[in-house]
């Protein structure tokens, strides 16, 4: 049974908290649309929150029923992706064409709050969308997802268990799993000969002046100020703590007058090319950075950190049919090619992001040449599901504390 979230705070408590929160003159645009925001959902119920401790299984409308068994594909259609760029391999979708004699068109966004606002605005029509499990409440929420036909999707037999019965989407109603990854630490060793990882709290590292206008962090307003939270050990990656978020806040500007970090998700062609030495990374990026590498520059000069217990950032990124497609059975279809084992390969390939297959242990991914040795840190195990942190959908309120801290940081150090 999914558990209400906790009651957001009033008006008068939301105008104290964003006070508290303003790290300084450029978070007051954001402090202001923060207001506008809590006044426009001062009414509205409370949301659910999926959560390992509180699963859900999210309702099927009967408006918006899953397609009918056996469907022939769309004829003479192009089948229209929603994805960050270089985030589906080019062979798997050139086999997928050959296979079914269609089309199929990549658009694609910085962030998902870019992608979500544009989907809410009913402008486009994309079939798929490739969004990470904590978007999943606005997403089914807002009407905006088509549920699934199963009986398209066999492959989903080759996919590690978990994801047929996932807390975020009890029975899978809504999602399939696209890739897992890790957030940790890269590095360009020619730029950082110093071994991070070895460091007593290899995070500090991207606050050490010596790298001054070689860092980067990961433009993604959870995963960079969670970075912030663990660093400082706080392991509640989805606080509500004002306290937690005033100091995130002046950690992030510490870390402006730092290092002056660029705020990108390029990570994975900068680093391997020593535009930036060092960076906060999702291990997908780091293994992708290998195909970006100079001509005659080995893999070799690449590291990732990550916590070898698994006690870091564990996450998982999805496929999910979008209610206003117009390729509803392609689109399942997509879906189930991704799954197969070859077209997942193929994938992991070429975009650095491993695929949670049962046939390619994490144990093998080495051995079979998928992630080079001085990258093994970079392979996701099952194991870190259960060890690792997850960041979770926030309430209105405090999604909106949460962003009016990153935009402040935006605004300063970008």
């Amino acid at each position: 049974m999914p558990v209400p979230h906790r009651p957001r705070p009033n008006r008068r408590q939301f105008l104290q908290r964003a006070a508290l929160l303003t790290v300084g003159t450029p978070a007051l645009a954001a402090f202001l649309d923060a207001c506008a925001k809590a006044d426009q959902t001062s009414s509205a119920p409370s949301m659910t929150i999926a959560a390992p401790s509180s699963p859900v299984t999210w309702d099927i409308p009967k408006d918006n029923e899953p397609i009918a068994d056996g469907l022939a594909p769309e004829k003479a259609a192009t089948l229209q992706l929603y994805s960050y760029a270089d985030y589906v391999s080019p062979d798997a979708i050139k086999s997928f064409q050959e296979r079914f004699n269609t089309t199929v068109e990549v658009s694609t966004f910085n962030d998902t709050d870019e992608a979500i606002t544009k989907i809410r605005a009913g402008s486009v029509d994309y079939d798929l969308f490739f969004p990470s499990y904590d978007q999943i409440g606005k997403l089914v929420n807002g009407s905006l997802l088509r549920p699934l036909n199963h009986s398209y999707i066999p492959n989903i037999k080759n996919v590690w268990p978990v994801f047929t019965n996932p807390w975020y989407d009890q029975q899978w109603r809504y999602t399939t799993p696209y890739t897992v990854y890790t957030t940790g630490i890269g590095w360009n060793n020619t730029q950082v000969p110093a071994d991070i990882g070895a460091l007593k709290n290899p995070y500090e590292s991207l606050w050490d002046p010596q790298y001054k206008d070689k860092t980067a962090v990961i433009d993604d307003w959870h995963t960079a100020m969670s970075m912030v939270l663990l660093k400082q050990g706080i392991t509640d990656v989805n606080t509500s703590s004002e306290a937690h978020l005033k100091m995130v806040g002046e950690q992030l500007t510490a870390l402006v007058k730092a290092t002056s970090p660029k705020v990108t998700i390029t990570m994975y062609t900068d680093v391997p090319t020593g535009q930036i030495g060092l960076s906060q990374m999702w291990s997908g990026d780091i293994i992708n950075a290998r195909n970006y590498l100079p001509e005659g520059v080995k893999p070799d000069i690449l590291r990732y950190w990550f916590p070898a217990d698994g006690k870091g950032l564990v996450d998982n990124d999805l496929m999910v049919l979008l209610r206003g497609g117009k390729n509803p059975v392609l689109a399942h279809l997509f879906v189930n090619h991704m799954l197969g084992t070859e077209a997942a390969k193929q994938n992991f390939t070429q975009i650095g992001y491993q695929p949670p297959q049962v046939s390619m242990s994490p144990d093998s991914l080495v051995a079979d040449g998928f992630v080079p040795e001085n990258l093994k840190n970079a392979v996701v195990r099952p194991e870190y599901f259960d060890s690792g942190y997850r960041i979770l959908e926030l309430d209105p309120a405090n999604d909106a504390a949460w962003h009016n801290v990153w935009r402040a940081f935006k605004a300063g150090g970008s």
